[in-house]
């Protein structure tokens, strides 16, 4: 690991501050970001309006066949705001309908609107139980991000590369960010046999947020292994889960208006580049659908548009496709 690789900035796991010295360089900076721990503080008492909201997401209807959970994190009135990520999802709900057939009422939306409960931490912890909640054989699930994500250091010897992929909710810097172990701990071990879920983030340091088991190399054409190296197991009870990420572990996603005929609207380059491979093909494949992807992307770096991005979402990257299976690429994409 290089000097630069390990002072790059990370959420504290106890205290979740952003522990960053952009000055300072060298090992007794690693050490310090290391030993930054203090304890949060959780408020004894939660709003009226935070309890309606987690009741709601409670009382949300188990839907048989086809669910999904979107979630979109704005960070509105923070200095690391995303101005994409209310336009991706709805337009993702609109996508899920029209191209796949999903019931309106079976997608649900976390988001800084005042038609949906927000996506703070125990919202989405609520909501993710909610989506593989008495999964069986014949679903298919649809969990979707649209946001901030960082990495932390796994101390459980978990992670190939040394640490935990995490998504930030709109609360992160005091409720704390929800880590890849709990992700897979709450959406990938319980599905069962005959059950397809499909996450789709567009976050930075998003690869691997699923801790599946297999990571597919498109400059190579082959799976890799990616057990943890604890060999605690991580797969499914039977089901089949698939990831498409906005990049890698270590690198950083888009949040660009690249894509707009105004060359206004900001959306995620994941997102879109998403959607666009399935809407231009009826009879989609996973191989053909990365390839488009890449080649959407390569265009965009092409024609040099400005990318407009915030925070870490701030260039364009390969997706990244992993599964608690190794399948053949060539498959129909049917969610």
């Amino acid at each position: 690991m290089s000097s630069s690789a390990v002072i790059q900035d990370f959420g504290c796991p106890e205290c979740q501050e952003i522990v960053s010295d952009k000055k300072k360089k060298g090992p007794h900076v690693y050490l310090r970001k290391i030993l930054h721990r203090h304890k949060t503080t959780i408020p004894n008492s939660v709003s009226s309006h935070e309890k309606s909201a987690l009741e709601t997401i409670r009382n949300w209807e188990t839907i048989k066949g086809k669910r999904a959970l979107l979630c979109g994190v704005t960070y509105d009135k923070q200095k690391y705001k995303l101005k994409g990520t209310n336009y991706d999802v709805t337009q993702m709900q609109e996508f899920l309908m029209t191209r796949f057939k999903f019931p309106s009422a079976s997608i649900h939306i976390l988001a800084e609107m005042d038609s949906h409960p927000h996506p703070t931490k125990t919202n989405i912890q609520e909501a993710l139980r909610w989506l593989v909640k008495d999964n069986q054989h014949g679903d298919s699930l649809v969990f979707y991000f649209s946001g901030h994500g960082l990495r932390q250091p796994d101390f459980f010897d978990d992670e190939n590369d040394g640490f935990d992929e995490t998504i930030c909710p709109l609360d992160f810097k005091t409720a704390g960010m929800i880590i890849d172990n709990e992700i897979n701990d709450t959406i990938v071990r319980p599905l069962k046999k005959g059950v397809k879920l499909h996450a789709i983030i567009d976050a930075c340091h998003s690869g691997t947020i699923l801790d599946l088991s297999h990571v597919y190399s498109t400059k190579e054409h082959c799976w890799s292994d990616n057990k943890p190296p604890s060999g605690v197991y991580k797969g499914t009870n039977g089901g089949l889960a698939i990831s498409i990420s906005a990049c890698e572990d270590n690198q950083l996603a888009a949040d660009t208006s690249a894509f707009s005929e105004s060359g206004k609207q900001m959306e995620g380059a994941m997102t879109h580049t998403f959607r666009k491979a399935l809407s231009d093909n009826s009879k989609a494949t996973y191989a053909s659908v990365l390839s488009s992807m890449h080649d959407n992307i390569l265009a965009v770096k092409k024609k040099k548009f400005s990318l407009s991005g915030l925070f870490h979402r701030e260039r364009l990257q390969e997706p990244l496709l992993s599964s608690s299976e190794e399948f053949n690429l060539n498959e129909a994409f049917v969610l």
